[in-house]
């Protein structure tokens, strides 16, 4: 370490606090933090993580606790970014997965707390309202696609009615909004996200002057998607536009809208949620507006490693992809609607 804070500049206590990810703790300047990181990489400096476990009190590993996060193929987006994220600050994530199971969540909160974890990430699958564990309220917690039903934990979650005003008004440029039909219900105990994506859309047609003209309920599956919007169809209904809860529902959606005969966009408009590899397998590509998983995991441990982190709720904009289901007007990527 000495001759990472000669080769800086810097002192040894200086160099001592940047390796030890308390630069921003101690008011180091940003001109001195790089310097010291600079020559770290020039140096092909490693620290002894033993030793410095036994000076600081800190492992530089974080504990990941979640419900089903690590074994979905798209949320597990989540525990990239936090990886990422913690890698470049130098730390390492060990990852429980409780699968619900409450008393495998207490084992795993007290295993991870005897590894001494510096801090923890409690994330789940689906957005929701949260009861967390009561021995991680008194440590360094940083809420995942959740909120805590006390509002009293720092949490990051997507911006779902920013999305749901992003999907209303793309509907309502492009002239489709007059019949729109929400397709999907989410049943979980508390979800969060239909009613959120529902507020969002609500704000936007209302001040256009439009209302929902209904909503065709069923989960949010392929197979039920079809049967429901086929029968609705079958039924007379004539939509302009369908705003379905996730990809899936919207693949059972296009299947009812061909088999009856209607062209996606020229009859029908189709917006969706979730951005999911499944969004690009549509034909035509449903406009579909993404999840940021990987940026939330990655913004939920910078939050985590932050010595200031106060109890908010901070919402992640959630993008417009690429797409060709909505008539006269090419959703643009990246493009989002935010809360605030």
């Amino acid at each position: 370490m000495a001759d990472v804070a000669a080769s800086a500049g810097v002192s040894l206590t200086t160099a001592s606090y940047v390796l030890n990810d308390r630069a921003r703790e101690m008011r180091i300047s940003d001109d001195a933090e790089q310097r010291v990181r600079d020559a770290v990489t020039r140096l092909s400096y490693r620290p002894n993580r033993n030793a410095r476990s036994l000076r600081t009190s800190r492992t530089a590993t974080l504990g990941v606790i979640s419900d089903h996060v690590a074994s979905g193929s798209y949320s597990s987006l989540m525990l990239s970014g936090a990886a990422a994220a913690a890698r470049a600050r130098h730390h390492l994530v060990v990852i429980g997965e409780t699968e619900g199971d409450r008393q495998l969540e207490r084992d795993l909160v007290e295993e991870l707390i005897d590894r001494q974890v510096d801090g923890f990430l409690y994330a789940t699958r689906t957005l929701l309202e949260v009861d967390v564990p009561d021995a991680l309220r008194t440590l360094p917690v940083v809420l995942l696609n959740c909120v805590d039903r006390e509002r009293r934990l720092p949490s990051v979650v997507p911006d779902e009615v920013g999305a749901g005003r992003l999907a209303a008004s793309t509907l309502v440029t492009a002239g489709r909004a007059d019949a729109l039909f929400v397709v999907g219900e989410d049943a979980t105990p508390g979800a969060l996200a239909d009613g959120l994506r529902r507020q969002g859309m609500a704000q936007v047609l209302g001040q256009a002057g439009v209302e929902v003209a209904g909503t065709l309920r069923c989960r949010w599956d392929v197979r039920e998607a079809f049967a429901t919007v086929k029968g609705s169809l079958a039924a007379g209904t004539r939509p302009t536009s369908f705003v379905c809860l996730n990809d899936r529902v919207a693949m059972g959606t296009y299947q009812a809208v061909q088999e009856a005969g209607l062209w996606i966009p020229a009859d029908v408009s189709i917006v969706s949620f979730d951005g999911s590899e499944l969004a690009g397998w549509l034909q035509p590509r449903v406009s579909s507006i993404a999840l940021p998983f990987n940026d939330m995991g990655a913004r939920a441990v910078d939050i985590l490693l932050d010595p200031d982190r106060v109890p908010d709720v901070v919402h992640v904009p959630m993008p417009m992809l690429d797409g060709e289901s909505v008539a006269g007007s090419h959703a643009r990527r990246s493009r989002h609607l935010s809360t605030s």
